[in-house]
């Protein structure tokens, strides 16, 4: 897949917003990276949306901009020089499509139907948008046509919403999802710019969906986590169990049978998806202990952060 596709998957949620004056690109672009979401797709339907994309291309380049609503190559050329690293379009014009794979552009044509996806594929692409999503037939409507076509990864946009996004990311063949509700056009024009900040921060919450998922204690011995358990189960009525290098009472308390990482114990949380968790909070600038990762192919199912935190390893788990 393509470099900034395949960023486009790790940030899970991309912005749509349209600027009807060049003076909120900078502010806006400052209020998405503080929210944690370095990308936007600028939709190139307003006077202002070119000068936007280069104000915040050239200020802001660690951000991953695109350039939407692109109807001709005229315009792509436009965005492209701009500093729009990627294009999207709301249906799927050959020549466009054509245009930016010669051109070695990533670019998302929107789809509705099977016979647009075997266009898209035609023209070599694996990814495209699909839009309007809810008003076409949703999440429903994509399984059905990812069963036909299993290399295809859609971008579903239209009627995503913070009620419905996690139940969209959740099927492996979507790639990401477009949004608008963190950043209105009405929060843009009356310069609400700290109200974007935080929806921002609370979409990329309801996304990742942290939760305490158990807290393990490093025991001495096999003797001792069993009577740790044991102890909880006395005072709380958690069941113990036994595992193959712990013992749990309910789910929340995990007893190691030998000392394992962190000094004190490890800290799990939970979340909706660990690959891209991982890549939020390495670009929030936490580094992650590689050698303790496990994968189910290429999903990441637990790793740990490289350092502690008061005594206690810090390790992420997929729902």
């Amino acid at each position: 897949m393509n470099e900034v596709l395949t960023r486009l998957q790790q940030i899970g949620i991309v912005p749509v917003v349209v600027i009807d004056d060049v003076k909120d690109a900078a502010p806006l672009a400052k209020a998405l990276c503080d929210g944690g979401l370095p990308c936007a797709e600028i939709t190139f339907r307003t006077e202002a949306a070119v000068e936007a994309t280069r104000i915040m291309a050239t200020e802001y380049p660690d951000m991953l901009i695109g350039a939407g609503t692109i109807l001709t190559v005229e315009q792509v050329d436009i965005a492209v020089a701009a500093g729009a690293k990627f294009i999207v379009s709301p249906g799927l014009n050959p020549k466009v499509v054509q245009y930016c794979v010669e051109k070695g552009i990533p670019v998302t044509p929107g789809v509705t139907s099977p016979s647009q996806v075997e266009q898209a594929i035609e023209l070599g692409l694996d990814t495209v948008k699909f839009f309007p999503a809810e008003a076409a037939g949703g999440l429903n409507m994509i399984k059905s046509m990812a069963a036909a076509y299993t290399n295809m990864k859609f971008m579903p946009t239209g009627g995503i919403n913070p009620n419905n996004v996690n139940e969209y990311l959740a099927f492996n063949k979507i790639l990401c999802c477009g949004g608008s509700w963190m950043v209105s056009g009405d929060l843009v024009k009356a310069g609400k710019f700290d109200e974007i900040t935080r929806l921002t921060k609370e979409a990329l919450m309801t996304m990742f969906g942290f939760e305490l998922r158990h807290v393990g204690i490093n025991c001495e011995n096999d003797d001792q986590a069993k009577q740790t358990v044991k102890m909880f189960e006395a005072m709380f009525g958690f069941t113990a169990t036994e595992k193959k290098a712990s013992y749990f009472a309910g789910s929340a308390i995990e007893a190691m049978k030998s000392p394992y990482l962190g000094t004190k114990g490890h800290i799990a949380i939970a979340t909706n998806d660990a690959n891209r968790a991982k890549a939020y909070l390495e670009n929030q600038g936490f580094e992650f202990n590689m050698d303790a990762a496990l994968y189910n192919g290429d999903k990441l199912i637990t790793i740990y952060f490289k350092h502690e935190v008061a005594g206690f390893a810090i390790h992420l788990i997929q729902k």
